[in-house]
């Protein structure tokens, strides 16, 4: 198997785990503030992650990696989160998981400048070809309108890229499994104190549901998905396997009609086959990417 479909499959793994991320976090700003499911998430899975690495036995990382680690907490545990769970409480996921369609063409934006691939002209096409019917579907469905809404939304998407690139760039030269085990034990400590600050007592009593949700978005949204996202990232490359984020806002509206009972419509299946058509194009262009070393 040639190694970018390798990656982009490895990577549908984690876009199939991030994908339930908006409807999720729908169900648990019901009884939860969202400033405590931002920190309390992130220190979850940073224990679950300490717990990995003592398990592992891993060494300390060096000091060269510390500016990778702080901008991907800064992208991915904090920066996302904090503006997908503020926006979860202004509007619906399903219109949500459409606005985070412009991912891809960011992720691959950033990857270019700091990773240094260098993808095609035509590639360069079919991402803007993709993103473009992500954006009219996001038009269509909101009357022709940008709000607040999608504002917190295209800030979480830059956050996002940046900790995904980042990511991808120190997964490189170690495990991707270690890289974000060590990102969020770094930022245990903070998450720890500001989940105490905003932790109300009467938590104890809401229902099941709401803990399962908290408990998914921080042990599978914040860590488990990354195994397979960032390793997905390190195989195919950035630009080629960014496009398979594409396909999330169409697992996420599956979702949220599963879970929240959101319609799932007639345009909702037109404008999936056309982006998912978009991937496919997208992956017989031709994108240089950096030699892959093999993590130590």
């Amino acid at each position: 198997m040639k190694s970018d479909t390798k990656g982009m499959l490895i990577g549908f793994g984690g876009i199939v785990i991030f994908s339930q991320t908006l409807p999720i976090s729908k169900i648990a700003v019901q009884a939860l503030d969202p400033y405590f499911i931002v920190f309390g998430r992130a220190a979850l899975a940073g224990l679950v992650a300490l717990l990995y690495l003592f398990y592992r036995r891993e060494r300390l990382p060096s000091l060269s990696t510390l500016p990778g680690f702080a901008l991907i907490a800064f992208g991915v545990i904090f920066g996302f989160p904090l503006f997908i769970t503020i926006a979860m409480t202004q509007g619906p996921s399903s219109h949500g998981a459409v606005m985070l369609g412009i991912l891809p063409l960011v992720t691959t934006i950033i990857g270019a400048i700091r990773f240094k691939e260098r993808p095609s002209m035509g590639f360069w096409i079919t991402s803007v070809v993709g993103t473009g019917l992500v954006l009219l579907y996001a038009l269509i469905k909101s009357a022709g309108q940008i709000t607040y809404f999608d504002g917190l939304l295209v800030a979480a998407c830059l956050c996002a890229a940046i900790g995904y690139v980042e990511g991808a760039k120190l997964s490189r030269v170690m495990r991707p499994k270690v890289v974000i085990s060590w990102a969020l034990v770094f930022s245990l400590p903070i998450n720890l104190w500001l989940s105490f600050l905003t932790y109300r007592p009467e938590y104890v009593h809401v229902g099941p549901e709401i803990w399962i949700s908290f408990a998914y978005l921080g042990i599978f949204s914040m860590f488990v998905g990354f195994f397979f996202w960032y390793e997905g990232l390190r195989i195919g490359g950035i630009a080629r396997v960014s496009q398979v984020q594409l396909l999330q806002p169409f697992c996420t509206l599956l979702g949220s009609s599963l879970l929240l009972g959101e319609a799932f419509t007639l345009i909702n299946i037109v404008f999936a086959v056309l982006v998912v058509s978009t991937v496919m194009v997208g992956k017989q262009m031709l994108v240089k990417t950096p030699e892959i070393a093999e993590p130590s």
